[in-house]
């Protein structure tokens, strides 16, 4: 393994291993706390579960499942996830810009290594940092790339950053205008946001079923900690 992502993901280990002042935000029995579409939204086997395999269970655009206890300033989530086909993601520092329809970082989940992992706006200023990338977004919200997390994106695929159809898990660390994404261990994306006008130092949680083909995405173990 490469040097570098070895020491990442040993230090992720570490935090992983803590969980410290973690708490759950979902208590794996039912949605309390939690709103969103009734029919594409369910709890089985402790898992939360968005699905849109049936005619009557179609989005036509990207809905959410909001966290209504809370909009998180500084904090750390840890998520796991598995997902079949389709897209989704981990909406944090949030807002709802109508029902169940949110604005704001999302932290992408989709079965496609090289893709998931990477840090993007919904309906705002959309790609931010790509998988490997470390990223200053200027005060016009362009994003710029001022260096890698390994030598190149083909380092995570080929070190199993990420398992295809299999449970993985997020851990996303928000503290002032400064992001990071890890993935089983591997640092995916490191963000500093200096764009007063686009970018939010609070905001909601929420899950996303993007609009599109029939899908299935599953998401457990769902921890905050407030910093």
């Amino acid at each position: 393994m490469h040097l570098r992502l070895l020491a990442l993901s040993l230090i992720a280990g570490a935090a992983f291993g803590a969980d410290g002042d973690f708490q759950p935000i979902f208590n794996g029995k039912d949605l309390t706390g939690w709103e969103g579409d009734p029919r594409l939204w369910s709890v089985k086997d402790g898992t939360i579960r968005g699905e849109t395999a049936l005619p009557d269970r179609m989005s036509k655009g990207n809905t959410f499942l909001v966290w209504r206890a809370g909009a998180p300033k500084d904090f750390e989530l840890k998520v796991k996830f598995r997902i079949q086909n389709g897209n989704s993601g981990i909406q944090y520092r949030s807002k709802e810009v109508s029902k169940w329809v949110m604005s704001g970082y999302q932290a992408e989940v989709e079965n496609k290594q090289g893709k998931v992992g990477f840090l993007y706006h919904e309906k705002g200023r959309k790609y931010l940092a790509n998988v490997g990338e470390m990223v200053v977004i200027g005060a016009d919200g362009k994003p710029q790339v001022t260096g890698s997390i390994g030598d190149k994106q083909r380092d995570f695929i080929d070190k199993g950053y990420y398992r295809e159809k299999d449970w993985n898990e997020y851990f996303i660390i928000a503290r002032g205008n400064h992001l990071e994404h890890w993935l089983n261990g591997f640092k995916t994306i490191e963000v500093n946001d200096d764009d007063p006008k686009g970018r939010a130092l609070e905001g909601l949680i929420a899950l996303q079923i993007h609009a599109g083909p029939p899908m299935l995405v599953e998401f457990k173990d769902i921890l905050l900690k407030n910093l």
